[in-house]
């Protein structure tokens, strides 16, 4: 009897090589910065944000996290330290910033009115992010549902800033820092100007967009209810600067 032949087990085939994972949404690393060189208002403060998270970083007025906020969405440059976004070092910012870094981010400020060009109706303003990228044909397709997911609609965005109200027009700045589909949103102070209800639905617009996309949140603020309520976790300024 002829002896049985056993059969080679094929090798499997090698599917592809996995992405490296890009990294968290935001690393900040001895961040020194302020607007007189003499006088720094953050001393090597270090603070990172996972891909998804949503930090609240809370503070008094004046201890330096507005500061923090604009150098992590690379509005304004440190004096030292290194800022990453999605795992790439920025070494550029405002318009010096890549593009495609820039705009990984998106940004509200707490007083809309200093952040809202008086010339331009609420659907510009919300447009503009779109426009300045040349992406000017997605504004009749992106903009009445993006208008609507944070409660604008009818003769509103045909209105300019001084026409409307604080928090009509915060929900406007919101909706420009969503347009470009930003991986980190950064609020800064977002809804210290804002009553109890709008602050509610802004806050309710942000989660739908992050459940949505994806995206990171930086929060800043000094309300601990609200920030403990909204983030997944909160940090106190003080403790991101160095012993």
């Amino acid at each position: 009897m002829p002896e049985p032949t056993s059969k080679a087990t094929p090798e499997p085939i090698p599917g592809p090589t996995p992405e490296p994972a890009p990294g968290p949404a935001l690393e900040l690393r001895g961040v020194t910065a302020g607007y007189d060189r003499r006088t720094p208002v953050l001393h090597g403060a270090s603070l990172t944000v996972g891909d998804g998270e949503a930090v609240g970083l809370l503070g008094p007025s004046g201890c330096g996290k507005s500061t923090l906020a604009r150098v992590a969405a690379l509005l304004h440059r440190p004096r030292a330290g290194t800022v990453r976004l999605a795992g790439r070092t920025a070494y550029g910012f405002r318009h010096r910033a890549p593009r495609e870094l820039r705009t990984t981010v998106g940004v509200v400020f707490q007083q809309p009115r200093l952040a809202a060009d008086p010339r331009l109706t609420l659907a510009d303003l919300i447009a503009e992010p779109l426009r300045a990228t040349g992406r000017r044909a997605e504004v009749p397709g992106r903009l009445p549902a993006l208008a609507a997911s944070v409660g604008l609609g009818g003769d509103l965005l045909a209105r300019r800033p001084h026409e409307v109200s604080d928090g009509q027009l915060q929900r406007a700045c919101l909706a420009r820092a969503l347009v470009l589909r930003p991986r980190l949103l950064v609020c800064d102070e977002m809804t210290a100007m804002l009553d109890a209800s709008t602050t509610a639905a802004l806050v309710a617009a942000v989660e739908e967009y992050r459940r949505e996309h994806g995206a990171a949140l930086l929060a800043v603020g000094h309300d601990r209810m609200l920030l403990e309520r909204w983030c997944d976790r909160t940090v106190d300024f003080e403790a991101l600067l160095p012993r």
